[in-house]
Order: structure tokens, then sequence, then C-alpha cells
């Protein structure tokens, strides 16, 4: 395939992802959204006379002067955001069993948050990461500019297969002046992610999608065959028709799903899971709802 016939192929799958996430926006999603992210901070509104149990750090004492009796400032939240997408594009998110790659559910999953985002006024930026973070793309409004966030997304080559959230959280703590919320869209298949999330969680909002293939959790028995490490090109042998061997490699995946369930929950980082056999709409649903019960308490 030549550069163009693969940018065509990029577009076309672009264009297809555009009318998705738009539809699912505008007719399930938008109100979901807006309900369960806050503003970064408050607007002065107006003024209004002093009532008991008011906060006496927001009396205006020049108008309570020229108005002989107490008056406070009356503030409404600011309701403009600013969201990031930190996507993780190394070697393992090229990985996919059945109709989309890791990498295609993330930038269904990205382009879904981002038409919402831009449809309520918020601004959306996007962060590329691999074994170093690569490309970066500052917040700004508009649905054209989502539409080059999933082209972004799509078209990464990063020079390192390898993975570091570290350096994704690191690149997002010494760029971000403002508070924002952070979408940590990753397999999460690093080690250690404890610190480097929890120093990220405790400066910005961070909300945590983990990406998985339903055959990266379960090997299929299908006699001997090579298994091939993406992002280290570590090649093993081995045979899948041995019951202990599938028994201690499904071990092996819940142990790291658990890990990171449990190291999201100490930081108090919200947590969902997309995979590429399910509708990404239900998996971010879910989130959202969960946050927004989370809002009323």
């Amino acid at each position: 395939m030549t550069h163009d016939e693969h940018i065509e192929e990029v577009m076309a799958r672009v264009r297809k992802l555009e009318l998705k996430a738009r539809r699912l926006v505008k007719e399930t999603f938008a109100g979901e959204y807006q309900s369960s992210f806050r503003g970064q901070g408050l607007d002065f509104d107006d003024f209004r006379e002093y009532q008991h149990g008011d906060e006496i750090r927001f009396i205006d004492w020049n108008v309570t002067a020229r108005m002989g009796s107490p008056f406070i400032r009356k503030f409404r939240e600011e309701r403009e955001l600013a969201v990031i997408l930190a996507v993780d594009v190394s070697g393992s998110s090229e990985f996919g069993s059945i109709h989309f790659s890791k990498r295609e559910a993330a930038a269904e999953a990205a382009a879904i948050l981002g038409f919402s985002a831009a449809g309520n006024g918020d601004k959306v930026g996007l962060l590329l990461f691999a074994k170093e973070a690569f490309f970066y793309v500052p917040p700004a409004k508009g649905t054209r500019h989502v539409l080059r966030i999933v082209r972004e997304i799509l078209m990464a080559e990063p020079k390192e297969a390898g993975t570091s959230i570290a350096a994704a959280c690191d690149f997002l703590i010494r760029t971000l002046r403002r508070k924002a919320f952070v979408f940590m869209i990753s397999d999460f298949f690093d080690d250690p992610i404890d610190k480097p999330l929890g120093k990220l969680a405790r400066k910005h909002e961070t909300i945590a999608l983990q990406v998985s293939d339903p055959m990266e959790m379960s090997l299929p028995k299908a006699g001997r065959v090579v298994l091939t490490d993406p992002e280290t090109g570590w090649e093993a042998m081995v045979n899948t028709n041995n019951a202990n061997l599938r028994m201690g490699y499904e071990k092996l995946m819940r142990r790291q799903a658990e890990g990171v369930r449990s190291i999201c929950k100490k930081n108090g980082i919200d947590l969902a899971q997309i995979s590429t056999d399910r509708d990404r709409l239900g998996d971010l649903h879910r989130l959202l709802k969960k946050r927004a019960r989370k809002r009323t308490r």
C-alpha cells in the first residue's frame, strides 16, 4: 500500500468514526457528559443581600457600605473545561482479534468524548504516547479540531513500540498549567504505574479507560503457536492445548487487571473497561452514570 493509499484509508475510517460518534453523542450521550463533569472554577454572577448561613468571606464590603446592609457576591460555575485525551499508541495497541484493533477502539472512545466536549463548548487536547510522550495538540474548540485528533490517533507511528505511562503523566504535569480532565486511554501493560498515575491524579482530575481484547484475557486452544510481544519483539513457542498453561495465563491477566483497578481506586481515579468486542458507548455510559451518582451524594 502506497503512502497516499494509506492516508485515504485512514481518512475513510475517520469519516466513518465521525458519523457514528456524532450520532451517538446527539442521541444519547451529550446530556450525561454535561451532568458528569464540573467546570474548573467560579465566575462572578451578581450581588444579593446577606442571609443567615451565607459565607462571610463572600461579603462585598464596598456594596455593603453603599447599601447600608450586608451584600454578598454570587457566583456561577464556570462550565468550560479543558479535556485531555492521553492515548497509548504503543505496539500493543495494534492488536485486535475480531473486528477492531485496540487503537481503533481507543480512537472511537476518543471521538465520542471529543464530540461530546465540543458540543458542550469545552476545549479538547491530545497527547499521544508510547515509550515516550511524542505528540501533543493543545486544547481547542470545534468539531474540526476533534476530527484532527481522531486522525492523529489512527495515523500515529511512534519511533519506539514500548509503553511508558510515567512519561505521559510527567509530560502532562509539566505542560498543563490549569487543572484539566485527563482521560488516560491505554491497556496499561506497563509497570510501575502507581506513582505516576497518583501524581497526575493529585494535580488533574484523571479518568482511566483500559482498552483490552478478549484474546488477551484467554488463550484459545489452538495447538502450538508462536506468541510475539509487539513492543519488544520477544517470541516464544507455546502449546495452547496445555490446560495448565492456559489457566496460568488467565490467572496472570486477571492479576494484571486487578492491579490496575486497585491502583485506580487507591488514587481516586474512575476506571472504565473498553473492549474491542463491545460497544464503546455502553462502557462510557456506565462511567458517566457512576460519576453523576458521585456528584449527587
